[in-house]
């Protein structure tokens, strides 16, 4: 796989999170759940951002960027606080897996980009309350 290829990969998985992260904030009450609400306008915030970036970066490597999907499939039962933030934590990991693949795949300022990403992502993770893990994005080194 190619530079552009993973960068491509990555592109996709942030059309699905910022689209996630706004069906996720929608079923969030600011009132009942304001902490929440700000977490995941905050996620929301950060990958509409590196999605942007990860355009940027797929036509500087001499590709065409990836389109978003017209809808993606979400579960109909992520409805209350703790099923929204348990869907925040699982899309986390998914980012932070493939990151880390970009990570794997390039050099330079990709890859510090792609790392640091990743770092944020398994953080944010944690943040989630998702158990700290010795290999974020990587289960099958731990």
């Amino acid at each position: 796989m190619s530079v552009v290829d993973a960068l491509q990969v990555v592109l996709a998985d942030e059309h699905a999170a910022v689209y996630t992260y706004g069906v996720l904030g929608a079923r969030t009450s600011q009132a009942a759940t304001p902490a929440l609400l700000d977490a995941l306008t905050t996620a929301h915030r950060r990958h509409r951002s590196r999605r942007d970036q990860l355009r940027t970066m797929v036509v500087e490597a001499g590709g065409e960027p990836v389109a978003a999907a017209a809808a993606y499939e979400l579960d109909g039962a992520a409805l209350r606080p703790a099923q929204v933030e348990a869907a925040a934590r699982d899309l986390e990991g998914a980012s932070v897996e493939a990151l880390l693949a970009l990570v794997a795949r390039s050099t330079g300022t990709v890859r510090g980009w792609a790392l640091t990403e990743a770092t944020w992502s398994a953080t944010w993770q944690v943040g989630l309350g998702a158990t700290p893990a010795t290999w974020p994005g990587a289960p099958e080194l731990g």
